[in-house]
């Protein structure tokens, strides 16, 4: 029989299953220099959509340019048979950890994996489908030997398109799920070897499930190296090419908006125009270049010794040692994230009267 441990840790991975009808199982995103607020594409365990209201429809819009298939959830078969094999997973799930048998626990991880590696073999399958079967005769844009299938996992170029695929809430959730149930599976299996208990197996259990559906978290997006000489500012649509100065506002989805220093930033975000759901802030380490931090918890100096690309002579520490130094060493002002926002904001104002530097405050002057 299975420990309580374990018939616990598989009660929380089947219910916590229940979750990927609500969450999103996979996201694929398209970045390109015509579309700023790029394109997204959010899969569903029962639907295909688009991550803005329009998106779906240009995507489309888009492949029938390439002679790509029109992308139609309800001609999608997987699309109603994942939801019932969903629903049938959570079920045994729930009947191995009440009965509590090795055996039906060794088939349910089976039956789990098995399912898992099918569905992304089928939606790689799908995808291959989509960026090589194309229609040449209606195809506008017609490049020999060129395919446009995204990756399954990572980013990959497609013409002036980058084509981001990566697991969305729901689909950490379940791989996360999979991953303490094989744990789960692994232990009682060490454990019936050893003919009973396995030593530590109490305190093994909860530390592999909690770094299981830890797992989660990786769906937390990261900041993407600058790119200096190759990015363009999203305020100013100048290049980036200090790495000294930058910065980047990164979306919960991923997305990316990068800008040649701590004023575009600053500037884009008091602009008033429309913004997009923001995940984090970063700045580019003065003392580090290329490197970067956390805005608000970096120290920022105004220093008329330390030029910055839109002039504003800020420049972004993130290193204790270099922020406790960094007036003594250039002179001038510290200020935290919340007062740069607000020397920004006032410089802005002077620059609308006239009376002092324009920052650059309208969002894409």
């Amino acid at each position: 029989m299975m420990t309580k441990e374990s018939r616990a840790v598989i009660l929380i991975a089947s219910l916590a299953l229940g979750l990927v009808y609500l969450l999103p199982l996979w996201r694929i995103q398209l970045e390109a220099p015509q579309y700023p607020e790029g394109l997204g594409m959010v899969i569903r365990v029962d639907n295909i959509e688009g991550e803005k209201r329009h998106d779906l429809n240009n995507i489309n819009n888009l492949n029938h340019y390439i002679g790509m298939k029109r992308i139609v959830p309800d001609s999608i078969p997987e699309l109603r048979l994942m939801p019932m094999i969903l629903a049938g997973l959570i079920l045994l799930g729930l009947v191995t950890a009440v009965l509590g048998r090795r055996a039906v626990l060794y088939g349910w991880v089976a039956l789990f994996l098995g399912v898992s590696v099918v569905g992304l073999a089928d939606f790689w399958k799908w995808e291959y489908d989509y960026g090589h079967n194309l229609d040449e005769e209606t195809a506008i844009i017609k490049i020999p030997g060129m395919s446009y299938q995204p990756p399954l996992i990572g980013s990959r170029q497609i013409l002036n398109f980058t084509a981001h695929s990566w697991p969305g809430s729901g689909g950490w959730i379940a791989i996360s799920a999979a991953l303490a149930s094989l744990g789960v599976a692994v232990v009682e299996f060490r454990r019936s070897r050893a003919g009973g208990t396995t030593k530590g197996t109490a305190v093994v259990l909860p530390v592999l499930a909690l770094a299981a559906f830890s797992l989660g978290g990786c769906g937390e997006p990261e900041p993407r190296a600058l790119a200096y000489g190759v990015d363009s500012c999203e305020q100013c649509h100048m290049g980036l090419a200090d790495d000294r100065h930058g910065a980047e506002v990164l979306t919960p989805t991923g997305k990316a908006y990068v800008f040649d220093s701590v004023e575009c930033l600053a500037a884009w975000l008091e602009a008033g125009d429309p913004l997009p759901d923001i995940h984090s802030i970063w700045v580019t380490d003065f003392a580090v270049p290329g490197s970067l931090v956390r805005a608000e918890e970096a120290l920022f100096l105004v220093s008329p010794t330390l030029p910055s690309p839109m002039g504003l002579g800020l420049s972004a520490f993130g290193r204790a040692e270099d922020r406790d130094g960094a007036v003594t060493a250039f002179g001038g002002e510290a200020l935290d994230w919340q007062g740069v926002r607000a020397y920004v904001a006032s410089r802005w104002r002077e620059s609308a009267s006239g009376t002092g530097a324009h920052p650059h405050m309208g969002r894409g002057a």
